[in-house]
């Protein structure tokens, strides 16, 4: 149920394809577990929105980033790098499999994985790069999988927050070994919960399909050959994702948008507030607009949220850096940049069913907290 709290939600799901429609045929067809057409073909059709040979659907993305890892044979005391400023589940997928994960800090301008510091912590246990594309930047992923050449390691895209995002025109998920999506339901598209391995690899995505169904052998039903789980995704949810995939270019077209017309509503107070660059290799798929106050607009980043929300509006805050709690915590280890953009960072309403008023509303909220009216 929404908190009647906020008038404007930092995000909310559009649903006005047909996902009544594909919902409803599950159920008159009584389809609605983890068998049924609509599998299939979210899986057919995601693969093909990516460029990407095999896309399997699983249950969701904290799930897709386990069987990846697995399906590459990470393993305990292996090491995957990966940025310190992300959603806690990308480090804890790698616990899962009983790995370390090596942290890395962001470079500021995106607040991706700064990759000129990843050498440096590359060693004789590092099995993979976890590279995440924050809030929906693509990272510069090219020197990282360069560097994973050399190194004879893997590269896992996380693009779990980044569908429709691009990399020198590329979709990002789709350029490594093997990358995954989520499609919670503040994702650019989403199933409710739900995730998508994907990659180009026969036997990697055939060992990710045994592995996420139970390990069951897909020629011998109910033998098991090895330890599964079940990751799986019901067809409800795939019916869902179908729908939303058919508007994929709506999804994703509404926030970039959006974000154009927030940089020139932002425009005069940029000496307060940053607002986040697109780089040029980059096309933006903006699942957040986030903006880091700068110590110029003297206030304090939660005092910010606080008084915003007292007007109605719902923000988010970014990520707290995964070096800093309890179960991964480096104690006098630093990331100074990682460190900043998280304190100071705020997630602002995005989502395609904002209207120019809203955004109007929401800057003239800032600027009035701001003095900068």
């Amino acid at each position: 149920m929404k908190n009647k709290k906020y008038k404007i939600f930092v995000s909310s799901p559009s649903l006005n394809g047909n996902e009544r429609k594909y919902v409803v045929d599950c159920l008159e067809t009584t389809w609605i577990s983890s068998n049924g057409k609509y599998i299939s073909k979210f899986e057919e059709k995601f693969a093909k929105y990516i460029d990407v040979k095999y896309a399997i659907a699983v249950s969701n993305g904290t799930v897709a980033l386990h069987v990846a890892l697995l399906g590459l044979g990470i393993r305990e005391n292996d090491e995957v790098i990966m940025p310190t400023l992300s959603y806690v589940a990308t480090a804890n997928a790698v616990t899962y499999c009983g790995g370390r994960p090596i942290f890395i800090d962001s470079e500021k301008v995106t607040g991706n994985i700064n990759v000129e510091q990843i050498k440096r912590k590359i060693t004789k246990n590092t099995k993979a790069i976890m590279p995440v594309h924050l809030y929906g930047h693509p990272v510069d992923i090219d020197p990282i999988k360069k560097l994973a050449k050399k190194y004879g390691i893997a590269v896992i895209e996380d693009a779990a927050e980044a569908f429709g995002s691009r990399y020198k025109n590329h979709h990002v998920g789709g350029l490594s070994d093997v990358g995954i999506f989520s499609f919670f339901g503040n994702k650019n598209i989403t199933t409710g919960e739900g995730g998508m391995v994907v990659t180009n690899h026969k036997r990697l995505a055939e060992k990710i399909r045994i592995l996420k169904g139970q390990g069951m052998d897909p020629k011998r039903r109910y033998w098991h050959p090895t330890i599964g789980y079940n990751y799986r995704m019901t067809n409800i949810e795939a019916a869902i994702g179908l729908a939303q995939l058919e508007r994929a270019k709506f999804h994703v077209e509404s926030r970039q948008r959006i974000a154009r017309e927030y940089n020139k509503l932002f425009e005069g107070i940029r000496d307060v507030i940053e607002l986040p660059i697109q780089k040029e290799y980059a096309h933006h798929g903006y699942w957040m607009y986030t903006i880091i106050l700068k110590k110029t607009a003297n206030i304090k980043r939660d005092l910010f949220m606080k008084k915003l929300a007292e007007l109605g509006i719902e923000t988010r805050p970014i990520f707290f850096p995964m070096h800093i709690m309890p179960p991964y915590f480096e104690g006098k280890e630093k990331y100074p940049v990682a460190e900043e953009i998280a304190s100071n960072g705020i997630n602002i309403p995005t989502h395609s069913l904002l209207k120019t008023k809203d955004l109007w509303y929401i800057v003239d909220s800032i600027k009035r907290i701001l003095n900068k009216n």
